[in-house]
């Protein structure tokens, strides 16, 4: 048996849907141990107020954020799958159909760079980057679409031979000159190394990842806690509001390269939207979050 078009589509169109109506739960929980550890009234209550709107989204079936941003799809596929019909088409299809079905309906977020014209279609869209999973029988599929208060403050920088202290400054440098356009609490996600490209893709998987996952290589989990807490005393607060909440996490991953080493820093904002889901060999659809 092999997984057919027609599951895709389904597929990543509903996934596209949920990132837009459900806040991660544990987002929702980190939200809520913010709001307990928060000292500052205001933005203790901002947090209170995007608890508040998450539930009433998932309750209600509405947007949690009027920018949808553009879909954006990570596909690791096994090397026990097969196909029948065409993926990418599919995955387009898959979005055209979320498009004639939303409700409420969502706004027109795919921009032409050269003409600013905004449309629901377009030349590489949805986007989508494709890796392989050895031996899996299943496709996993990360749905984490990119709007533009976070999409407007990453970064990336290629440094020679940076010290961790060179690398540490520059993300922060990099949260700094964000303030509180991410929305925040912001999870941030750091690639160190390999290149250009590779970078910045470890940085857009870091802010991905689950909560509470202790980075297996020591020098980052060290790395992360500093950073985090650093951010953390910038007081920009959740939206801006002041406080000791602006981040929820720092995520980081490495890869080896060459002598110049790549630092891409991604953002997610504080509905940290992302939703998973895997379809097996046998038609067999799992959604994961």
């Amino acid at each position: 048996m092999s997984i057919s078009s027609e599951v895709i589509r389904s597929v990543t169109s509903s996934l596209y849907e949920w990132s837009l109506k459900k806040v991660p739960d544990d987002t929702q929980r980190a939200l809520a141990q913010a709001q307990q550890r928060e000292t500052v009234q205001l933005g203790r209550q901002t947090l209170r107020i995007m608890l508040e709107s998450a539930q009433a989204a998932e309750r209600e079936d509405h947007l949690v954020c009027t920018d949808v941003g553009v879909p954006t799809y990570m596909i690791r596929v096994g090397t026990g799958v097969s196909f029948s019909g065409n993926v990418r088409q599919a995955i387009v299809d898959g979005f055209a159909d979320l498009v004639e079905r939303a409700d409420p309906p969502i706004l027109k977020m795919v921009t032409n760079p050269l003409t600013l014209a905004r449309s629901y279609a377009g030349k590489n869209m949805p986007i989508v980057t494709f890796d392989m999973i050895d031996g899996a029988d299943y496709v996993e599929i990360v749905c984490a679409p990119k709007a533009l208060g976070t999409g407007r403050w990453e970064a990336i920088e290629t440094f020679v031979y940076p010290s961790l202290e060179t690398i540490e400054r520059y993300v922060l440098d990099t949260v700094l000159k964000a303030g509180s356009q991410p929305c925040p609490p912001i999870v941030v996600g750091v690639g160190i190394g390999g290149t250009f490209d590779y970078a910045a893709k470890m940085a857009k998987e870091g802010v991905l990842r689950p909560f509470g996952r202790t980075n297996p290589e020591p020098t980052l989990a060290a790395m992360e806690q500093r950073l985090l807490k650093a951010i953390n005393d910038t007081g920009f607060g959740p939206m801006g509001t002041g406080g000791a909440t602006t981040a929820m996490a720092v995520h980081i991953d490495y890869s080896y390269g060459h002598g110049f080493t790549p630092v891409a820093v991604a953002f997610n904002c504080w509905i940290n939207r992302r939703t998973c889901a895997r379809i097996y060999q046998d038609g067999t659809v799992e959604r994961l979050e």
